[in-house]
Formats: C-alpha cells, structure tokens, sequence
C-alpha cells in the first residue's frame, strides 16, 4: 500500500522575473512500512519536499496524498488533527517547549490527543536514547544532542503511522547517530511505522530501504 504520494507537485517563490522552483513537477511515492531517504544539497527542495508530505506547507499546484487522503482538500483544523494523530515530526532545530521537561515534551503530543502514554516503550526508548536522568531537566540544561535525542522520543512514543524527519542526526556524533537510525528502523519494523527522513549525508541515506535523490527541485532518477 502507498501511505505516502505526491502528483505533479510544483512550489514555486516569487515573481515571475525572479521565480524559485523550489518544486518542480516532483512525483514520490512512499509503501506502508518503508525507511525512505530523501538526500540533497543544500537548496535542493529536500526541505520543502518533507513539509509539503506533512502539511506544513502548501503546493503551488500538485497534490500529496497521506493514507489515500488529498490533504490539500483538508481544513485547517481537520490537517491539524489528522497530523496529531498520523503523524510524527522530528525537527532539525528541535521544537522543544523551554517551559516543559524532557519528559513532559516527550509525553506532550500524546496527552494533547487524550491518549495515556505506554509508560514500557518509552522506558525503553529513553534507555535505548541515553536519556537515563535528563527527564526532569529542561531544554535549557541539556546539550544540543540531547535535546535532539529528546525530539526523536517525543515522535516515537507516540507510534504515529508516519514519522517525517529533518536531518535527525545532523547534531550527533558518529556513534549516537548510527543509533538513532538503528532505532528508527527498529521502531519502523516493530509498529509498521513509515519513516521519511532527509539528510545530505550518503552514508546515513544508505541505511535506508528507498532513497529519493533531489537536486533543483527535481527527483533524479
């Protein structure tokens, strides 16, 4: 099953003299369960590509399709919820809230949809993270890394079908970020979760099952 697909999708920025196509007739398409690796330069459209998948943004003409569902013909309020509730974000510049602990961002999505947190896994993703005695600690007292490292528990413990996600790794070392990926997969195959990661980084697209390379707004095939 496709979980994941865009038809002709086109951004364009400013005027006609002075366009940016930072989307240019782009056609993707994800299966249910798959690791997928969108790599690029810097300015490729990566970026712009992964917030058009999760509604983030809006195309200047083309569609996305999430789960069979045209999210461009969503309201607001209905794109809102269907993201909350399918889908996880892991931000590059993290998107932690500075008045929350770790714990308390991490467990943030999940309370907002009125759903009880698996107090197991996310035992266990923590662990797996090195995150063991940060939880109380605000943003503001954790290290770059471990921040990062808090973004990605807070998109897998709620098990969204879908996690989009930008440059996970890009504030890791070497080390972490070869278990973070490893993570990711492994939480990929256990909850048949569908995961869509950018990154410019050759090495890290390998560990992916599919990789989209982007360059101009263009896919290469």
């Amino acid at each position: 099953m496709m979980i994941l697909k865009t038809s002709h999708l086109k951004k364009y920025y400013g005027r006609e003299e002075s366009l940016v196509k930072a989307l240019d007739d782009v056609n993707v398409s994800v299966k249910e369960g798959q690791f997928a690796a969108i790599i690029g330069t810097s300015g490729s459209g990566k970026s712009t590509l992964l917030n058009m998948l999760g509604g983030l943004d809006t195309p200047t003409s083309g569609s996305v399709q999430v789960e069979n569902q045209n999210i461009g013909e969503m309201t607001e309020e209905q794109l809102t919820v269907f993201r909350r509730k399918r889908i996880g974000f892991i931000f590059q510049n993290y998107n932690l809230v500075p008045y929350l602990t770790a714990y308390e961002n991490m467990v943030l999505p999940i309370r907002l949809d009125g759903k009880q947190e698996d107090n197991k896994f996310l035992e266990e993703v923590v662990h797996f993270l090195e995150l063991d005695g940060k939880l109380s600690n605000y943003p503001s007292h954790l290290s770059g890394g471990q921040q990062q490292r808090v973004a990605i528990a807070r998109a897998l413990i709620a098990k969204p079908a879908i996690i989009l996600a930008d440059e996970p790794t890009g504030n890791l070392d070497s080390r972490t970020s070869d278990k973070v990926i490893d993570l990711l997969k492994m939480t990929s195959a256990k909850f048949h979760q569908t995961i869509v990661m950018i990154t410019h980084n050759p090495e890290i697209a390998e560990k992916a099952d599919v990789r989209i390379r982007i360059e101009d707004g263009k896919i290469c095939v």
